[in-house]
């Protein structure tokens, strides 16, 4: 590899976002990128939905399952791919099949079921999304104690937010020793009408502070239980 094609590879990390479909998933993604003013490309090959996003967000009008189609509107040029293709499996893959011979440093793919995202990974995307699946085990999570938002970042670690159980109100941290007796660490406490601020030993509970907390799941869900 030439200087001149390794710099072209090396600059092209830094570029934007390609998201490829644009249902519920992909159209969201796209959406909220464009609005935080990140540098994103929509394909879709649907006219109906081209017609009804154009104007709303960078799009083209494309069937990315053709090698052809990905190389004439720049794909090599993006760091970063989402495939929101769910529903079609043969599309998902060949999609996510094109995107890995091209060489896309980061590819995100939906998939709808454990089988697909396990052939998405055979085949190179680099992280597989479930939505649905994700979406209604968060919302498990939700219903079944004082969480009021729950994030599974990976391996089990997990950040929620909720309420403080009442043997830690009016208490510091440092009195209340969550660390040592439940296994997870506050990360920060937001009061009502206060800013938010990271905790530390001297940070006092109240009953209406909202509280940011990480863990493993299962160690969360027994802090969150208590009365």
């Amino acid at each position: 590899m030439d200087r001149q094609e390794r710099k072209r590879k090396e600059s092209r990390r830094d570029s934007g976002v390609l998201v490829i479909g644009l249902g519920r998933f992909g159209s969201a993604i796209a959406a909220t990128l464009d609005r935080l003013g990140q540098d994103v490309l929509a394909v879709e090959r649907d006219p109906e939905l081209v017609a009804q996003w154009s104007g709303r967000i960078p799009l083209v009008e494309a069937d990315a399952a053709n090698p052809e189609a990905l190389e004439q509107l720049g794909a090599r040029d993006f760091s970063v791919a989402v495939v929101g293709v769910g529903s079609y499996l043969e599309a998902s893959v060949l999609i996510t099949g094109n995107l890995v011979d091209i060489g896309t440093p980061q590819i995100w793919s939906k998939a709808i079921s454990a089988e697909h995202a396990r052939i998405l990974q055979r085949i190179g995307a680099h992280h597989v999304v479930l939505p649905e699946a994700d979406a209604g085990s968060r919302v498990a999570h939700l219903v079944s104690g004082k969480m009021l938002d729950y994030i599974e970042v990976e391996d089990g670690f997990t950040v929620v937010k909720m309420r403080p159980p009442r043997e830690t109100q009016g208490f510091t941290i440092a009195q209340s020793r969550i660390r040592e007796r439940y296994g997870v660490t506050v990360i920060g406490v937001k009061s009502p009408g206060i800013d938010f601020v990271y905790a530390t030993p001297e940070t006092r509970i109240s009953a209406n502070d909202l509280l940011v907390v990480s863990g493993h799941a299962d160690l969360l869900e027994r802090f969150a239980a208590r009365p």
